[in-house]
């Protein structure tokens, strides 16, 4: 792993394009840029040192959502220091992160598997070979699947606003293939330029997940890159192609009763599991689950009051 330090007041990307020095400095003072380097990827994120005195403690594992980045987890992971090590990971093509090369897809296993590379290569020293995982969203059932996987290397799993893969019936195997197919022979078309940082975070306050203009503004930094007199996004037009292969909501329950580490589900009252009528089944089928409800959205960790996320997370980790 190789670790870059950048002072919080020049926070420039590897390439030298100057996105990311936005956030506030009580964020940003103490990360530094990192780099894992994979046998055919190369993942970046953020890390933070642990607190004096606490540095053979079980490292932190974080995993961020779908079209986000490491930034997402700038308000928690400083907040957990205390309990060892943290690094937030860029999932591949996403952030400052590789993408996969051309004729590949982004398949919700190769994460998983990226994932089981990283921890072999980079966290094989720690204290007891294991490592804490904390998921938001996709990087939730990223998590969750790697733990079920490799339950020897996972002492502690948490899911934000995430239970679980997205699951399709088997009756629409062949026309989810189709439409996967049809996408990639079509291509992703021609990518926007914005005039600026300000415009891109504007158009991401709305959408599926909604942010508050302060929350888009600290997460969309580090998605883009400058182009063409304007900024274009960094990460990868394929993430947004359709799978070509989902999970059978019977693979989900089964993948779920296998995790064997301690989890805890943060779910948020208005995130996007707030509606959903067949979460008590799936939390039935984990053996050793905990539960906090907390008020906000499906970025609750990082927009609006934090604080709930950050108690639950800290308690859950810091007493076994």
């Amino acid at each position: 792993m190789n670790d870059i330090a950048l002072p919080p007041e020049t926070a420039e990307s590897p390439e030298g394009d100057n996105v990311d020095g936005r956030l506030d400095d009580t964020s940003a003072q103490d990360f530094r840029e990192s780099e894992w380097k994979l046998r055919h990827i190369t993942l970046s994120g953020l890390s933070w040192q642990a607190d004096e005195g606490v540095n053979e403690n079980t490292p932190i594992v974080m995993l961020h959502g779908w079209l986000d980045n490491s930034l997402t987890f700038v308000k928690l992971a400083p907040e957990l220091t205390g309990l060892g090590p943290v690094y937030a990971l860029d999932l591949a093509g996403h952030g400052h992160s590789g993408h996969r090369p051309e004729g590949q897809s982004y398949l919700l296993m190769d994460y998983v598997a990226d994932l089981a590379e990283l921890v072999e290569r980079y966290f094989q020293e720690t204290a007891d070979g294991r490592i804490n995982l904390v998921g938001h969203s996709l990087g939730g059932i990223v998590g969750a699947l790697y733990a079920a996987a490799f339950p020897e290397r996972v002492r502690n799993l948490v899911m934000i606003d995430s239970l679980g893969a997205i699951s399709r019936p088997v009756a629409e195997t062949v026309p989810q293939l189709r439409k996967a197919i049809k996408k990639r022979i079509a291509g992703s078309g021609r990518h926007v330029v914005y005039p600026d940082i300000e415009t891109a975070a504007k158009a991401r306050e709305g959408g599926l997940s909604p942010l508050s203009p302060e929350a888009a503004l600290t997460l969309i930094p580090r998605n883009m890159k400058p182009e063409e007199n304007g900024f274009v996004w960094r990460t990868d037009p394929r993430l947004r192609h359709p799978s070509p292969l989902m999970m059978t909501e019977e693979q989900v329950m089964a993948s779920l009763g296998a995790l064997e580490s301690r989890v805890l589900f943060v779910r948020a009252d208005q995130g996007l599991l707030s509606y959903r009528k067949d979460l008590d089944e799936r939390a039935r089928a984990i053996p050793n689950l905990q539960v906090s409800n907390v008020p906000g959205g499906h970025h609750c960790h990082l927009d609006g009051e934090t604080g709930y996320v950050v108690d639950a997370v800290r308690q859950f980790l810091g007493n076994e």
